[in-house]
């Protein structure tokens, strides 16, 4: 079996982890062609009824969006909404392929993108609602494209960039060692210690500082629970949401931010690149911000609607994490944000707060969540970040010191 085949068989055996009879969707890109048919064969294998695949095209992505009527950007194709309608009714599991040229879009209208950004959303409310709330059994992973390997590596040929991107990414899904599925059970039992640790302590909100000028507050959600690593669907289908994972994250209290945070990678947008930006968080809302690249991407992401105002989620990785260790810019959230500690401003996962799967939208809402119909992680983890945690009862315990958990 080469690396390959070995990859898909880890997200079909973790990431999804498919039951006998049970139905697959994949989202990928015409450049991930092989790969898509590995994982379905991957999958046939483990005894899925069917495999569905809706496939998308960068070069023609990028032609709609150059030349295609504005009226098109104010509605989802019926048979993409079929696709994901028909996943819903059937509870099939999605894997997701997440590998854009970080440049695709540069140069188009930012609201033109947010026009198409919000029509989907709202004609996918469901599909999204069910994905957040792990209705559904889902994975997001990822495989080389030429322009995101050229992307990464200006300095070498094509072959040899995307060769790097795969011996990068193979070092990222731990197929790189010796006994991959051994280092999967021994990861997922790591990231739950961290998990019971954090949720033991009940903090009632966290202090961030750092040399770039963070100086934020963040208080959680009262009922918030530590979540990261694999997670149950309802049918207590075992699955990893990511592939990679190195986080753990929680709630925030939609009200309880406070403070000047800055970014500490770019953030890859929309086929845009945003850089070093901050944001100025005030009762929790984003009332004041900035970028040295791409900041009209920037206003359009955070003027999306008001929840993209206010954040969503709370994320813990550590500076010295394993992917971080590999001193790779990937361009690509999926990976970057394994890299460091990072938040989300946009909707909150429900799952994230006890009994959240049972509360209605009204419900959580009430107690301290934020409702968007967007999610965006960016990344503020730093070699020299501290984190604070203080208690309900006001007492300090150091969480993080240089970058790295200490609890």
């Amino acid at each position: 079996m080469n690396r390959l085949q070995q990859y898909a068989e880890l997200i079909i055996r973790f990431g999804v982890n498919i039951q006998e009879g049970q139905s697959l969707a994949i989202r990928s890109t015409t450049d991930a062609k092989d790969f898509t048919r590995a994982l379905t064969e991957a999958a046939y294998a483990k005894g899925a009824s069917e495999v569905n695949v809706l496939w998308t095209d960068e070069k023609v992505k990028r032609l709609q969006f150059e030349m295609a009527a504005d009226e098109v950007f104010t509605r989802l194709p019926k048979y993409e909404k079929a696709f994901f309608d028909e996943l819903v009714e059937k509870g099939s599991s999605l894997i997701s392929i997440a590998a854009e040229d970080p440049d695709l879009l540069t140069g188009i209208d930012p609201n033109k993108i947010g026009t198409y950004s919000k029509s989907r959303m709202k004609s996918l409310r469901v599909f999204y609602d069910k994905m957040m709330n792990d209705e559904l059994v889902w994975c997001v992973a990822s495989m080389p494209t030429p322009a995101w390997a050229k992307k990464m590596f200006p300095n070498l040929g094509q072959d040899e960039a995307l060769e790097a991107l795969w011996e990068a990414i193979y070092k990222t899904v731990r197929v790189d060692t010796e006994d991959p599925v051994a280092a999967w059970e021994a990861h997922d039992k790591n990231l739950e210690r961290r998990k019971e640790v954090l949720n033991d302590y009940r903090f009632d909100k966290l202090v961030y500082k750092n040399s770039l000028g963070t100086n934020l507050e963040v208080k959680l959600a009262q009922n918030h629970l530590w979540c990261g690593g694999s997670a149950f669907s309802a049918e207590g289908i075992k699955f990893f949401a990511n592939m990679p994972t190195e986080e753990v994250f929680t709630m925030p209290d939609k009200m309880g931010t406070n403070g000047i945070l800055y970014s500490a990678l770019p953030l890859s947008y929309q086929g845009n690149i945003i850089d070093r930006f901050w944001f100025k968080f005030e009762e929790g809302r984003i009332v004041d911000y900035g970028a040295e690249v791409g900041e009209d991407v920037l206003r359009e992401m955070i003027d999306f609607d008001e929840g993209a105002r206010y954040l969503g989620e709370v994320a813990l990785v550590d500076y010295n994490s394993p992917i971080s260790d590999m001193n790779t810019l990937f361009f690509n959230t999926l990976f970057d944000e394994n890299a460091s500690c990072h938040f989300a401003i946009g909707r909150a996962y429900p799952t994230t707060i006890v009994g959240g799967s049972e509360l209605s939208q009204d419900q959580l809402i009430e107690a301290g969540a934020n409702d968007s119909m967007t999610h965006v992680d960016f990344m503020v983890g730093t070699e020299d970040l501290s984190i604070i945690g203080v208690t309900a009862e006001g007492k300090e315990v150091e969480v993080f010191r240089n970058g790295n958990l200490v609890i």
